[in-house]
């Protein structure tokens, strides 16, 4: 299962899986916070099933994460996969699905969303990407792997973002593809893998 808030280049990597990590791993269904988007037009031209919950249909939060939780539970994943999913995923759903993401830092550093101009701000050789499992803070989850993307002369914002995104989709296939094959365990903050 997947979740996506905009373009869904992250969900296509997953479904383009140029390297057939993922050739034994089903994407159950995509779902969303809003509609129209090009993520669930990328999930439709595969037959990928779709969903939506916008947040504003719910009086509160917690109603809103409770009908995602339901959502999610309608296709029954192994697997939660936050790709670009821009809300905040509260403890319903948490509680009930293990829910991995994607991070354009290395956790625990540059947390929230503006790391890649926190990482050029603050003057480092290097930030990179993280996937993570999702607890109830932002960004606070136990780390699964992380790659490293060093900061070059002349880079901004956006080129630095970009080459991130490469490291990051190439990541996240490799991460997804061994979770599902083997299974891991959390301890605190380490998780491992049998």
């Amino acid at each position: 299962m997947v979740l996506v808030s905009g373009s869904g280049t992250i969900l296509q990597a997953l479904i383009d899986d140029p390297s057939d990590e993922l050739n034994n791993v089903e994407i159950v269904a995509v779902g969303a916070d809003r509609y129209g988007i090009e993520g669930l037009r990328r999930a439709e031209a595969e037959a990928i099933p779709i969903f939506v919950v916008p947040v504003q249909d719910y009086p509160s939060r917690e109603d809103w994460d409770k009908a995602l939780a339901g959502a999610i539970a309608e296709h029954s994943p192994d697997l939660v996969v936050s790709a670009g999913f821009m809300k905040i995923i509260g403890p319903q759903t948490l509680s009930t699905f293990p829910v991995v993401n994607t991070h354009p830092a290395l956790l625990p550093q540059f947390p929230g969303a503006h790391a890649v101009a926190d990482a050029l701000t603050a003057g480092v050789e290097q930030t990179g990407c993280t996937v993570h499992f999702v607890d109830e803070g932002v960004d606070t989850g136990p780390v699964i792997e992380q790659v490293a993307v060093p900061i070059e002369s002349g880079d901004d914002v956006d080129i630095l973002h970009e080459r991130i995104k490469v490291v990051e989709r190439e990541l996240l296939v490799k991460v997804v593809a061994r979770l599902c094959s083997s299974g891991w365990s959390i301890d605190g903050r380490k998780v491992s893998f049998p």
